[in-house]
């Protein structure tokens, strides 16, 4: 598969702001940016979450070890 080339993207880019105008191209870049950051901000939680789980789970197992 090709990755399109400089003249496709700016044939895009032009019909993009023709449908929806400058303004509303505008608008995209911060709303892009907030989903990004939230994005990396979720699946930051979700590791500290799981980091969080397994040592619980190797700190309970420890001493059940110990006690044998």
């Amino acid at each position: 598969m090709r990755l399109p080339g400089g003249w496709e993207l700016i044939i895009v880019l032009v019909i993009v702001i023709v449908i929806f105008g400058v303004g509303k191209v505008a608008d995209v870049g911060p709303a892009l940016g907030k989903a990004i950051s939230g994005f990396k901000r979720a699946v930051k939680d979700d590791d500290e979450k799981e980091k969080a789980v397994v040592k619980a789970e190797t700190e309970e197992a420890e001493p059940a070890e110990k006690e044998e």
